[in-house]
């Protein structure tokens, strides 16, 4: 990936407006800026969120709070705890997320 054409800048995470996600249970609340053809997000899952899809869009994602398990389509699983991240590619290995205490999250896409 190359990133051209982004001037320096801050953001204020606080004064994006979250959108509501719904999952199979839960919900993902995303605070989205586009950087070019970059997605940057900090996500919260509520506690008991379940993904409702399993999502084959590549990612960089660290967690910032709480702990986020992942489920890969073979069935490897994962747990991202505070301080941890993970990363795939577009298209490489569907996976599908949920938690039970909650998560928030900064992701690269």
């Amino acid at each position: 990936m190359e990133m051209n054409g982004i001037h320096f800048g801050t953001t204020d995470w606080s004064a994006i407006e979250a959108t509501e996600h719904r999952g199979e249970t839960g919900v993902a609340y995303w605070r989205t800026r586009h950087f070019g053809p970059i997605r940057v997000r900090v996500v919260e899952y509520t506690p008991g969120y379940l993904a409702d899809h399993r999502c084959s869009k590549g990612h960089i994602l660290y967690c910032l709070e709480g702990e986020l398990h992942t489920e890969l389509e073979d069935g490897r699983r994962f747990v991202l705890r505070p301080g941890m991240s993970y990363q795939v590619a577009d298209n490489a290995e569907p996976h599908r997320s949920f938690t039970s205490v909650g998560a928030k999250l900064f992701v690269v896409d």
